[in-house]
């Protein structure tokens, strides 16, 4: 199997168009070429790139923001990616608009003007999507309403082909790259999560590693973040309360030598008190998460090595 190359080129590719914004692409992809490491860093949920349309039509464009971008959790993926040599798949376009981690289909149609609503039989929005934050997020805690207006259907068809659909169809072509090249492939979807409430005296989790229950990932890559972030003073949960999304159920599949895995991470680790800028504590997350990211290559190339590609669900049970 290859290993780190002697030389290497970067490269970045940008693809898809936000509806409303035109030569604004929706997602930016960049690394070495070729790959360094068996590992994709993605970033879906800290676009910042609002169309002058999508901004009308919020009722509080500031609120809407604050409470669904993962704040400048696109600065964290790129200083780890420069740093560990990772590819980097980063979202523009903001999550107000579409939501990266949601199927194309789990839409809540209430959104939706009523002519152009599908059949109830042929669309059953899932319970995200009911609690207000399906594919197009329609309310968030503290924020209420986001939207002044319905959403009308060709404005939704334009953000799935603009954004929804470029995103995932590169996603899953940098992966089967990477498998093509190591014999296995790592997605560390990163996400950034507000400050959970202490019950108890157990003190909250500060990360969240989320494999879909143990379905999208093998089981020693998801030990291997929470031994390494605990080994290092972290507090660290596991499927709970994240457990990941679309994301992991479309692109997860161990058997074949693909893994993905969400990481979550407290914002007041790295961002200031008002959760808005970069803080002190930005630079020591970065060198921790430098350090997972080879940890990760790590464990996945040394289950490339050993075979272990598809009988390690059978071994669990």
């Amino acid at each position: 199997m290859a290993r780190h190359p002697d030389n290497s080129d970067s490269f970045r590719q940008l693809g898809g168009i936000i509806p409303g914004t035109p030569g604004t692409h929706a997602y930016s992809l960049s690394g070495p070429k070729p790959s360094a490491i068996p590992l994709l860093i993605a970033v879906p949920h800290a676009g910042r790139a609002y169309s002058a349309p999508i901004l009308k039509a919020l009722r509080n464009p500031d609120a809407a923001s604050m409470r669904l971008e993962d704040r400048l959790a696109d600065s964290l993926g790129t200083a780890v990616a420069q740093e560990t040599g990772a590819m980097l798949l980063v979202a523009n376009a903001p999550r107000a608009m579409i939501d990266l981690n949601r199927a194309p289909d789990d839409v809540d149609w209430e959104m939706v003007s009523t002519a152009e609503r599908p059949a109830k039989s042929r669309v059953e929005p899932s319970r995200r999507a009911r609690s207000g934050l399906g594919l197009i997020p329609r309310r968030v805690p503290g924020a209420g309403e986001l939207w002044k207006r319905q959403l009308k259907q060709e404005e939704l068809a334009a953000r799935v082909a603009g954004v929804h659909a470029p995103y995932h169809d590169a996603l899953g072509d940098i992966l089967a790259d990477l498998r093509a090249r190591w014999g296995v492939a790592v997605l560390l979807d990163l996400h950034s999560m507000p400050p959970i409430p202490q019950r108890g005296v157990t003190p909250p989790p500060q990360f969240v590693t989320g494999d879909c229950f143990g379905e999208s990932c093998h089981g020693d890559l998801a030990a291997a973040i929470g031994t390494y972030l605990e080994g290092r003073g972290w507090v660290s949960a596991y499927n709970r309360p994240y457990a990941g999304g679309y994301a992991l159920e479309r692109h997860g599949d161990p058997d074949s030598g693909i893994h993905a895995v969400q990481l979550e991470i407290d914002r007041s680790v790295y961002l200031d008190d008002g959760l808005s800028r970069l803080g002190e504590g930005y630079p020591r997350l970065v060198t921790l998460l430098a350090g997972l990211v080879r940890e990760l290559a790590a464990v996945a190339m040394a289950l490339a090595d050993s075979g272990m590609s598809s009988d390690w669900r059978d071994a669990a049970e």
